[in-house]
């Protein structure tokens, strides 16, 4: 499944895939696999990403518009 606010949030932000893999202390192929849906997401790696952003996980999933 596509995460389209995740990679929404992320270019919003001027960051590259590798900056959030860097943060994220992974690699930039697996956050782009994140973003692309070929794996799917870790609670763990939902959490970071939201309190990074401070928005919701519901955003992130795009299960709302809302941040």
């Amino acid at each position: 499944m596509i995460f389209k606010n995740l990679r929404t949030i992320r270019e919003d932000n001027d960051l590259r895939q590798s900056d959030i893999a860097k943060i994220l202390n992974i690699s930039q192929n697996t956050y782009s696999q994140y973003e692309t849906g070929v794996i799917s997401l870790t609670a763990e790696v939902l959490i970071k990403l939201a309190d990074y952003y401070g928005v919701s996980v519901d955003y992130l999933l795009d299960r709302t518009d809302e941040k």
